[in-house]
């Protein structure tokens, strides 16, 4: 008898606990948002974002026929609404780049014009983020200039990734605006099942980080991205990751205003 009380003694002191500091250890969620960019463009894949059943974010292009149309049914579905700035290229034709750009031979006062004006022509609108830009992102002047009007208008910004020497992560934090990059792009090559194989990194990148960033895009791809991104989400799921809107990854950094339009 007085063995077997030894023997039990260490379990009296020690209570069994299997794995209690696992059980108590609080599991991070795993979060990916996915940003649509070219609302208010081309119409390919529009009604399958706007219409489907995950919780993409809607950037729309400022000043064209269907801005306030596509942000408004974005909106109205529920899916959150940024502004999806268009910024001058190293390379590529003007034209891309839609009415009222943000163009480096613009002075400080024309940019801030052009950048309000933008935030009236998309309504709903929380954030912004570049539309190509590899030039412009690199003038500190002109960017600077963006991320105070971001600043008094209370918007968080995504910063596309268009160009190493991007001049938004600096300024943003200096003036305490905040913003977060780009990681993955989904439909850089027009196929739904390189649109798949972009999913998977995004996943990859996301149990890395915790939270990841993807941009697709409507329009000429929008179709093979939409294809693309709605044939992943099994995979996605059994990641268990969760797709939400990008104001979500900011980790309690915006304020209520920032994210109720």
């Amino acid at each position: 008898m007085k063995k077997f009380m030894l023997m039990i003694i260490p379990f009296l002191l020690f209570p069994l606990h299997t794995n209690a500091s696992e059980e108590n250890k609080e599991t991070k969620e795993l979060k990916a948002a996915i940003i649509i960019d070219d609302f208010g463009g081309g119409t390919g894949g529009v009604q399958d974002f706007l219409e489907g059943d995950i919780p993409i974010t809607a950037a729309v292009m400022p000043f064209t026929e269907n801005s306030k149309v596509h942000a408004e049914w974005a909106h109205k579905n529920g899916f959150e609404v940024m502004i999806h700035l268009p910024m001058e290229p190293k390379r590529g034709k003007r034209s891309w780049l839609g009415p009222k750009p943000i163009t480096v031979d613009l002075s400080p006062e024309e940019v801030r014009k052009r950048v309000e004006e933008a935030i009236k022509s998309v309504p709903y609108a929380v954030g912004l983020n570049n539309h190509m830009g590899s030039l412009a992102v690199e003038d500190e002047e002109i960017v600077r200039v963006i991320v105070e009007v971001a600043k008094e208008r209370n918007l968080f910004i995504i910063d596309s990734g268009t160009s190493p020497g991007t001049k938004f992560p600096k300024i943003a934090n200096e003036l305490g605006v905040p913003l977060l990059k780009r990681d993955v792009f989904l439909d850089d090559i027009s196929s739904s099942a390189y649109v798949r194989k972009q999913m998977v990194r995004l996943a990859k990148v996301t149990e890395i980080k915790g939270q990841g960033i993807a941009i697709g895009h409507v329009g000429a791809t929008g179709k093979v991205c939409s294809i693309g991104i709605f044939e992943s989400m099994d995979e996605i799921k059994k990641r268990n990751i969760k797709i939400v809107p990008v104001s979500e990854l900011f980790a309690g950094r915006l304020i209520k205003k920032h994210i109720v339009p």
